[in-house]
């Protein structure tokens, strides 16, 4: 086990021997692995969104067990998904990458201002997959963030009991934001702070711009002179709001992009001490070949051997 490893594992000295070695399975895993740094596959999409605006781009998409290959494939770290694609394929490429249930989902079949997911899944499923994780989305500026504080609080616990690491998409949203307030710096430092106060081993946050949303919050990075013209003093800010950099913090990739700047924010993050990506549509709304070489090409930017171009 590398030394940067042995570090990242000792900022969990209250949890037990299972959970850290899960921990240490998604940390040791891939091209990556032993860096410190992560690329993981989520591919929970075709719930949040609709399996077509989802998988249309790229037909393959639609079979569960694409994704196992094409994350397997391109040495990412972990494979997150909910229930039904993991039971897909999770006997068949049992032990050949680190897989994470995510165990609440939400629809866009009748969205709401104020949105929150049904838990979809229950720790035991995980356990009888095989995952090294489970994961769960809270949405900070919801009405109803505090049922989904109270649910993770009690089925992190449970996880954590059984062996297993706690992965949280903290994604700000609801009637209290505003629409440009979801990615606001001051929001997404936020949300990464409440899922750090939440037990997360793992958080996934978006990538922040510099609008600040709260009049209160403002005042202060105004007065204390809080970095945020770059996108990577904006990323160090984030993770500087996870204990200092001392919990695992990723940033979402979001909608398909141009691959410039896909490469562009993964620069960012590397440079402004992010762990690392967690990209879906980016990766498997793309033709295979191109998906493989598009990792390739962000790994190596984590891995420091990417030149920009």
């Amino acid at each position: 086990m590398t030394k940067r490893v042995q570090e990242i594992l000792s900022w969990y000295g209250s949890d037990n021997p299972g959970t850290r070695a899960n921990l240490a399975r998604v940390l040791n895993a891939g091209t990556l692995g032993g860096t410190g740094r992560l690329v993981i596959l989520p591919v929970d999409q075709g719930f949040e969104h609709g399996p077509a605006r989802s998988f249309a781009p790229n037909p393959a998409g639609y079979n569960p067990l694409y994704h196992f290959e094409l994350a397997i494939e391109t040495g990412c770290s972990a494979y997150a998904a909910p229930l039904g694609f993991l039971e897909a394929g999770a006997a068949e490429f049992a032990g050949e990458i680190p897989l994470i249930l995510k165990l609440n989902n939400h629809d866009l079949l009748n969205e709401e201002e104020d949105p929150i997911s049904a838990v979809t899944a229950a720790v035991r499923d995980a356990l009888r997959l095989g995952c090294a994780a489970i994961g769960f989305t809270i949405y900070p500026g919801s009405t109803h963030r505090n049922r989904m504080y109270e649910q993770i609080a009690e089925i992190g616990a449970e996880a954590k009991a059984v062996g297993l690491a706690v992965v949280i998409w903290s994604y700000p949203r609801g009637s209290g934001l505003s629409r440009a307030g979801e990615t606001a710096l001051d929001v997404v430092a936020y949300a990464a702070q409440i899922a750090a106060q939440l037990g997360a081993h793992i958080i996934k946050v978006k990538l922040p711009t510099e609008h600040l949303e709260l009049d209160a919050a403002k005042r202060v990075y105004e007065t204390s002179r809080i970095p945020l013209a770059t996108l990577a003093d904006r990323v160090r800010h984030v993770v500087q709001s996870a204990f200092d950099g001392r919990r695992i913090v990723i940033f979402s990739g979001g909608a398909r992009e141009d691959d410039a700047a896909v490469f562009e924010q993964a620069r960012a993050i590397r440079d402004g001490g992010g762990f690392g990506s967690i990209i879906g549509r980016n990766s498997f709304q793309r033709p295979r070949a191109e998906a493989v070489r598009f990792l390739a090409q962000v790994m190596g930017i984590y891995a420091g051997s990417d030149a920009e171009s």
